[in-house]
């Protein structure tokens, strides 16, 4: 430091705000605009889809997000502390006419000079651990989304049965509602009961019920197109969504899972059986064709829902399709 030339002094202070603005600049892509983008996707995303009845996941996720967060503005903090420090440095020196004689005070500016050396040849550790800090939150965010993944994934999951649930089969009619009217593309749900359930968990106890419905979860899967929606509505009614498929595919597909069940070894040795509704678009769009997705949807649902009534008063077992009557299996 003592070789250093005085000419390089008007230099040091435009230098110094340089050097203050890449910090700056560096501080904002590595705490500032992630930690917007990790409350975008907090609040967003993660947040709507915890249920707040499982304790643990919530306040864990929580917790983690908090200290994150914390962790985040603390190394912010510390990074903006520095850039302002090496400015104002840089600042003092060029105000310095001979540098040399610096390093020989002993007082404060001359032990900042004499610190000064030993900080200009840490900072370009400090942009590694930026660069590296920087790294790990993008793999922390990978993680994180990851993590909401399976969040939504769960929170569409029937816990019993591990088809989806009653709230993704019903997103997912609408959105198919509204294909339909755009590209007029059938579209078809099945629902299906099974009969005299009740009989099977007096018979058999809860847990033997609980296998029954595994069961017939694994024969729809077994039995359906990846495309479709398998879902368990609630209870011992299960609903599928159709898509691409017109009523009378839906009928044949709801028939060949009729003699499926009907002819099931189930492990407790009695016969479970099926009686099933079917409705499609556009073979059973009313006549006032409105002008709301949802009404659309319900409507469609509820004469399926109707349908598969029709079926067990015909003596279950039973095929019907909306606006036709039964046939006997």
């Amino acid at each position: 430091m003592r070789d250093m030339p005085s000419e390089a002094s008007p230099d040091v202070a435009p230098a110094g705000r340089r050097l203050r603005r890449k910090v700056l600049l560096a501080l904002a892509l590595a705490s500032a605009l992630p930690l917007l983008v990790l409350a975008y996707i907090v609040h967003g995303y993660v947040l709507p889809e915890l249920d707040p009845r499982a304790s643990t996941r919530f306040y864990g996720l929580t917790a983690l997000i908090l200290f994150t967060s914390l962790a985040m503005v603390g190394g912010a903090y510390m990074v903006w502390d520095l850039g302002r420090t090496v400015a104002r440095m840089a600042e003092l020196m060029a105000k310095e006419a001979n540098l040399t004689s610096l390093g020989a005070r002993g007082d404060e500016a001359g032990t900042m000079m004499k610190s000064f050396s030993s900080m200009l040849g840490t900072i370009e550790q400090q942009a590694t651990d930026i660069n590296t800090f920087a790294t790990r939150l993008d793999a922390a965010y990978r993680e994180l989304e990851a993590t909401n993944m399976k969040l939504k994934e769960t929170s569409f999951k029937d816990d019993l049965t591990g088809l989806y649930n009653r709230r993704f089969f019903t997103l997912r009619l609408e959105e198919e509602i509204s294909r339909f009217r755009r590209f007029n593309h059938p579209v078809s749900i099945v629902l299906l009961d099974l009969d005299g359930f009740k009989t099977v968990n007096d018979e058999l106890g809860h847990a033997g019920g609980d296998e029954t419905l595994r069961e017939v979860a694994q024969i729809l899967m077994r039995h359906s197109r990846g495309i479709n929606v398998v879902s368990r509505y609630g209870g011992d009614e299960f609903a599928i969504l159709l898509v691409e498929t017109s009523k009378a595919g839906a009928r044949l597909y709801a028939d060949r899972i009729r003699q499926v069940l009907a002819t099931y070894p189930f492990p407790h040795g009695k016969p479970v059986t099926a009686s099933f509704g079917v409705a499609s678009l556009p073979d059973d769009e009313p006549a006032h064709r409105p002008t709301d997705p949802t009404s659309t949807s319900d409507d469609l649902f509820r004469a399926a829902d109707e349908a598969l009534y029709g079926a067990k008063r015909a003596g279950k077992n039973q095929v019907v399709a909306a606006g036709q009557s039964a046939r006997v299996g």
